[in-house]
């Protein structure tokens, strides 16, 4: 069987880590609304500097992540669970001392422990959906790809 090669990895990888914040990131989101913690999900304000709605943005820069977590996919030697898992703590770590203090926002979330909390459940959530998802559809690619070369 011929391995997978990058770019269809890389391909899958950016709608893994898109779907994975339509469903994964926002459900969570979602459970923390229920709670009284957050906002409603789905938000589509507009962002700076070009309008676009919130969650789009969510998609793409998931979609980002995703793209390299499936780069790296085939070299992971330990559950796609986990390694997503990491990767949603390494977005968690640039979101809140990288990205925000880029956007004019407090470093770490102002340091307030809920918040903290939150944003790293949500991610880490995320991530842990990347890694599900991505399992999922190599796999499906993977065989689908064996059918038509074996015919």
């Amino acid at each position: 069987m011929r391995a997978m090669d990058p770019p269809m990895r890389a391909l899958l990888g950016f709608i893994a880590g898109a779907v994975s914040v339509l469903i994964f990131h926002q459900g969570t989101w979602a459970l923390f609304h229920l709670a009284g913690l957050m906002p409603a999900p789905f938000p589509m304000a507009p962002t700076q500097p070009w309008g676009v709605p919130v969650t789009v943005s969510f998609c793409f820069w998931g979609g980002l992540y995703g793209l390299v977590y499936g780069l790296l996919f085939p070299k992971f030697a330990m559950p796609p669970w986990l390694s997503g898992l990491i990767l949603g703590v390494i977005a968690t770590l640039v979101l809140g001392f990288i990205v925000a203090p880029i956007k004019g926002r407090p470093i770490a979330f102002g340091w307030v422990p809920r918040t903290m909390l939150v944003v790293l459940v949500i991610h880490s959530v995320w991530g842990i959906g990347v890694g599900l998802i991505m399992q999922l559809v190599t796999a499906r690619v993977g065989s689908a790809s064996r059918r038509v070369t074996t015919g």
